[in-house]
């Protein structure tokens, strides 16, 4: 089965607003076996959706299209399917009376254009909209459907998840994913070191390049989620066993997640001092879950962005700042411009002490000006982990 998606918006088109949609219903439909070969944004003029919706429902099995369902003269979806279909849409009066129940129970008048949300053409059937006035459309024809859905993210996916996806779901395939993390590895090495893998057509093994390192999905398509699973195993370990020192996380993992976790599985506390950073590491730490356990307190020093820190200064920062906040570990992240470099080329000094197992790591990294913030706070963040890897 393939599947088409339509986000219906000027706003999407001007920047206004981001597009979620897509991403949203992408993975819903990657769970469910579905194929999805392509996905369009349209503004709000009929002629165009119903273009785009002629050449969708031509090469697609299902076409889910969201936004275009409110009361205004500009939400054109119905209009665009019932055009699409030579139908004359009409309102249903039992669609029209669940509307007046709506407005009545909230104290809010209703008022004639919104009867424009109660119409249906003969291919279709209204979609229960309980989280707001827009009722979707499930239309079909040829056994083909366009599914339409409001905008709203709120309304769209709550209407997904109760109304269409159980409708969907087929007990004949399913897909699932599995995610690999990997940091301070070009994405070039790790398709090179993968390549047997990524020709592979079942599982698939596809490399990405993120903000916060390479990741790795390998995806499986099976009869039932078990023999998926299975599937995807035998690809995990053969990854794992040749990019294991790269791998920080899997799934949903985050660094700062990770790192979280290991500070407090040993009960340990951290303290950090920064400044080519700007606080970025402690900001990413004290937003992770119960972080009172394990962070005691950062230092943010001004940063000059010409003066290039030598290690001695690092090891005394992140001494100073456990001290300070009576820490078990302390971490400080340094840094300056590289004279002579091109494009702002900065270099990043990163110091983990630990007192009480006598480690004293400085490591150095490079980073591009524009990057130096976000990606210095990845370096610091991977070489704690890998200290608190280390030592046992």
């Amino acid at each position: 089965m393939i599947a088409e998606i339509l986000c219906v918006g000027s706003e999407l088109l001007l920047g206004d607003i981001a597009d979620t949609h897509t991403r949203y219903l992408a993975q819903r439909l990657s769970a469910l076996g579905i194929n999805l070969h392509f996905s369009t944004s349209v503004g709000d003029n009929q002629a165009r959706i119903v273009d785009c919706l002629s050449r969708a429902l031509a090469r697609s099995d299902i076409v889910l299209t969201t936004g275009g369902l409110g009361p205004t003269d500009d939400d054109l979806t119905r209009e665009s399917i019932a055009e699409l279909f030579g139908e004359t849409p009409i309102v249903d009066e039992a669609v029209a009376a669940q509307l007046r129940d709506f407005f009545a129970r909230r104290g809010i008048e209703m008022t004639d254009n919104n009867l424009k949300q109660a119409s249906l053409i003969s291919s279709a059937r209204a979609i229960p909209n309980e989280r707001g006035t827009a009722p979707g459309w499930w239309a079909t024809r040829d056994g083909r459907s366009i599914i339409a859905m409001p905008g709203p993210p709120g309304e769209m996916q709550y209407m997904w998840e109760t109304q269409v996806e159980p409708r969907l779901i087929s007990s004949e395939t399913v897909i699932r994913s599995r995610t690999l993390k990997l940091f301070n590895i070009s994405e070039s090495k790790v398709d090179t070191l993968l390549s047997p893998l990524t020709s592979a057509s079942n599982p698939t093994v596809a490399v990405y390049a993120k903000q916060d390192g390479i990741h790795i999905r390998i995806t499986a398509k099976a009869v039932n989620v078990v023999e998926a699973v299975l599937a995807m195993e035998p690809i995990e370990a053969t990854v794992r066993e040749r990019l294991g020192d790269w791998l920080w996380g899997t799934d949903d993992d985050t660094q700062e997640s990770v790192v979280a976790r290991m500070l407090q599985s040993r009960g340990l506390a951290i303290a950090i001092s920064e400044s080519i950073t700007a606080g970025h590491v402690a900001s990413l730490l004290a937003s992770t879950t119960d972080n009172r356990d394990y962070f005691r307190g950062a230092t943010i020093f001004p940063y000059g962005g010409q003066v290039r820190s030598e290690k001695e200064d690092c090891v005394q920062a992140a001494m100073h700042v456990l001290e300070r906040f009576n820490a078990d570990i302390g971490l400080a992240v340094c840094g300056g411009v590289l004279e002579g470099e091109p494009d702002g080329m900065n270099e990043l000094v990163v110091t983990v002490v630990w007192p009480t197992r006598n480690v004293v790591q400085t490591g150095t990294y490079r980073a591009r000006a524009h990057r130096v913030r976000s990606l210095g706070a990845y370096y610091a963040l991977d070489q704690l982990r890998k200290v608190l890897s280390a030592t046992t």
